[in-house]
């Protein structure tokens, strides 16, 4: 295959669970992956792990932390030297923004528990955290790798999101006008509804402001990526652009107790980074459905 024929792709939080699936999947079609983790050791082992299925020739870890500027600089530079442009670009890394207590989840999805905040024992700094990683996180991996992406005659970028950051999880109307008026969005209306939403949560104003009480710092944060797919699509016509709730898969964020295996929780990331030119863009996905924003 030659250089042209290539494809190079970057899946971030990809040494275990879902993005770990989707690096195999797009390995095993043929795609170039770049599998990234915080954790050099536990990244280098993945790599050596799915090596076990031949896929030698198409993984190349790189160290990524998606909350250190530094690194994801790092990251782009080696892209850039290494293989000149990016085709497709995962934005997987994510934190449940509390402590989960994975017997309970599995309850509440049973529908024995009513209230998340028993399952998502959650406080301000993890939320902090949470909004950091799944979003800010994100969107500086995003913004680093446009460049690059921009130069791929197929760019796509696929965001794993969740069916809590809908906007009907929102209850404050302006946060919710925000998020929703894409034509009007920018980046710093982004920032000024998560800082907004932190700063109440710290004065402990949650409820009175009218923000989501339960898993708070998550619902928020994939609300955010969720409007952030949107007005990226919009901003780029000639990508394919797209976020998706890989359901409820057993990962080390819900203590493995998912309804889904990895590999069922990959096949809609992967469809996604895979599209055809003329496939959708701008849109949120449930394996093959599309839901509401």
């Amino acid at each position: 295959m030659g250089e042209e024929a290539k494809r190079y792709a970057v899946v971030t939080g990809a040494n275990k669970g879902i993005g770990y699936g989707i690096s195999k999947k797009l390995a095993m079609n043929g795609v170039v992956v770049v599998l990234t983790a915080r954790n050099e050791k536990r990244g280098l082992d993945a790599v050596e792990s799915l090596k076990e299925f031949g896929l030698s020739d198409f993984l190349v870890f790189h160290q990524l932390d998606v909350t250190d500027p530094p690194s994801v600089a790092s990251l782009a530079q080696f892209i850039k030297t290494r293989f000149g442009r990016l085709d497709i670009l995962v934005n997987n890394a994510g934190v449940p923004g509390g402590i989960v207590n994975g017997e309970d989840v599995l309850r509440k999805k049973r529908g024995e528990i009513s209230d998340w905040n028993l399952v998502v024992r959650q406080n301000y700094e993890l939320a902090k955290e949470c909004v950091e990683i799944n979003f800010v996180g994100a969107e500086r991996v995003t913004e680093a790798l446009l460049p690059l992406l921009q130069l791929s005659s197929s760019p796509r970028i696929v965001n794993v999101s969740s069916r809590a950051g809908a906007l009907k999880s929102v209850p404050n109307d302006w946060a919710r006008g925000v998020l929703s008026d894409i034509e009007n969005l920018t980046k710093e209306k982004l920032h000024e509804v998560l800082e907004e939403f932190l700063k109440d949560y710290k004065e402990g104003s949650l409820e009175t402001k009218k923000w989501p009480l339960a898993i708070s710092g998550y619902t928020m944060s994939k609300a955010a990526l969720n409007a952030y797919t949107r007005m990226l699509a919009e901003k780029f016509p000639r990508f394919r652009i797209n976020c998706l709730c890989p359901d409820f898969c057993k990962t080390d964020l819900n203590e493995n107790v998912g309804f889904f295996s990895i590999d069922e929780g990959a096949e809609c990331p992967v469809r996604l980074a895979l599209l055809p030119d003329n496939g959708p863009s701008g849109l949120f996905f449930l394996r093959e459905e599309v839901l509401p924003f």
